[in-house]
């Protein structure tokens, strides 16, 4: 078993990554070691490289909370969200961690509500277990982590892409309370989120999907994956807000589903919704207040609905998803072309300009 690993460790934000050897622990009861094969950067990763999400003593950090491998080396005990024994060989995918004994997932019985959930993000590379972020060859992934066993059939990217964009965008779509036959659906962002979003509302029977955003090229991708017409974000709000109602008769969407953030999401999202329609505020994170027109919530008597990430279930739907429908999207064209632990830092600074959607880590290439 391997007792060091080579990792890509952000010391200082805006910093290029600096590949440094971390030490690998034993893996204790319900922990394994694994073999990463594939990791796949997320919005947060940019977020977190560029500072504009931080927390203090988080750094130094390894990056990276989307991936999967193969085991090395299994603690006694370990086992998958289903009961199924976890050993060397086995190609796994896993979810945060959470305590199992607070009052989010005991009483509320929903993992994403831990007091003490333990992400991508919350675990210093210079303290135990050290490598538990994606960008290392090694990952050590904690007892708490519900893991899940993959089916051969579910490509690393696909499966890697579970582990918080799939996943994130499914439970969005579940606490809306599902995508009706026919609806008409509004998408803010054309990130991997609100692309993956668009492809969700069409396979799902939507009737409309609109997709807002930017670059044009991230636009002409959302056509490609369902996007039956596209809103460019460098118009004004207005303008944005009128073509929506041209584009649905007058009426505006059934559905309207957050992925971008930004200081106007909140008041356009209202405008964009029909009488008694949906919105699911997902992509709006940070203290930062957004204006909400009350008024017209109440008056259209709308419902609007927090979305927090995913947990472990909306991992395993976000898997059987891409199952489904492994032939019904392009699902390849979200990906760029893998780049070894070397490439990462060009890879993170490459998608914080809008240069690509999903960068694709493989830690075994150079």
């Amino acid at each position: 078993m391997p007792t060091r690993t080579e990792a890509a460790v952000l010391t200082g934000h805006h910093a290029p990554l600096e590949l440094r050897e971390l030490p690998l622990p034993e893996p204790e009861p319900g922990a394994a070691l694994v073999r990463l094969t594939c990791t796949t950067l997320c919005g947060t990763d940019v977020h977190l490289w560029a500072g504009q999400m931080s927390f203090p003593g988080i750094l130094p950090m390894v990056l990276g909370h989307e991936m999967v491998g193969e085991v090395v080396a299994a603690g006694a005990g370990t086992t998958d969200t289903l009961g199924r024994e976890i050993k060397p060989g086995d190609r796994i995918g896993w979810s945060e961690s959470v305590c199992g004994k607070c009052f989010g997932c005991t009483i509320l019985r929903e993992p994403v509500a831990c007091e003490s959930r333990g992400y991508g993000f919350l675990q210093r590379s210079d303290r135990f277990p050290y490598a538990t972020g994606g960008l290392a060859r090694h990952c050590y992934v904690t007892p708490g982590a519900a893991k899940l066993l993959l089916p051969d059939d579910v490509a690393d990217t696909w499966a890697s892409m579970s582990g918080c964009a799939g996943k994130t965008v499914l439970r969005a779509v579940a606490r809306s309370g599902g995508i009706r036959p026919n609806a008409t659906v509004v998408v803010q962002g054309a990130g991997a989120l609100g692309v993956f979003a668009t492809a969700v509302a069409r396979l799902c029977g939507a009737g409309t999907v609109l997709t807002v955003g930017g670059p044009a090229s991230r636009l002409e991708t959302a056509v490609r994956f369902g996007a039956t017409a596209t809103i460019p974000v460098d118009t004004s709000a207005e303008e944005r807000i009128e073509r929506v109602k041209e584009l649905t008769g007058g009426r505006g969407a059934d559905h309207v589903f957050d992925f971008a953030g930004g200081p106007t999401i909140g008041e356009e999202a209202v405008a964009f919704a029909a009488q008694r329609g949906t919105v699911a505020i997902v992509g709006s994170t940070g203290p930062a207040p957004a204006p909400v027109p009350l008024g017209t919530v109440m008056g259209k008597e709308l419902t609007i609905v927090g979305s927090l990430n995913g947990d472990i279930a909306d991992y395993h739907r976000s898997v059987g998803f891409f199952r489904a429908f492994a032939g019904r999207m392009p699902w390849d064209e979200l990906f760029s072309p893998p780049v070894g632990l070397s490439g990462a830092s060009d890879a993170v600074e490459s998608m914080s300009r809008l240069g690509e959607l999903k960068a694709v880590i493989d830690p075994r290439l150079p």
